[in-house]
């Protein structure tokens, strides 16, 4: 079933990691990332605040982020998956593979365990 809310929600904040990943990309620091994005969209960091967290966006909201993002109109409404890893993503990837390498047995152990639980908490 899709839900417009939740695709909505999940697409700008696609917008937002891409947005931060090219600014530290650049030599930007984390701080301020948040407001500068909010910034772009011609938004509040209050409203972005809300906007992650549960408020709905609208659509006149929505055409605007799109627009300001360099998005065709409704791409915000349109469900959408991602084979590759973000760069994020792979960074974690390659934190998590050092740390693999580098445990002793017990400590994979711990490892594996700790992301399992992570990972079944997420999907309940």
């Amino acid at each position: 079933m899709h839900n417009l809310a939740v695709t909505r929600r999940t697409n700008v904040q696609t917008l937002f990691h891409v947005h931060a990943e090219r600014a530290m990309a650049a030599g930007e620091a984390p701080k301020g990332l948040e407001q500068a994005f909010a910034a772009k969209l011609q938004i509040s960091p209050s409203m972005w605040s809300q906007i992650k967290s549960s408020r709905p966006i609208g659509d006149k909201l929505a055409r605007q982020i799109e627009r300001h993002c360099g998005k065709p109109a409704g791409w915000l409404d349109e469900a959408r998956t991602s084979d590759q890893p973000s760069a994020t993503e792979r960074a974690f990837m390659a934190l998590a593979l050092a740390a693999w390498r580098a445990a002793n047995a017990a400590q994979r152990r711990a490892l594996r365990e700790q992301l399992k639980a992570m990972s079944d908490v997420r999907s309940v």
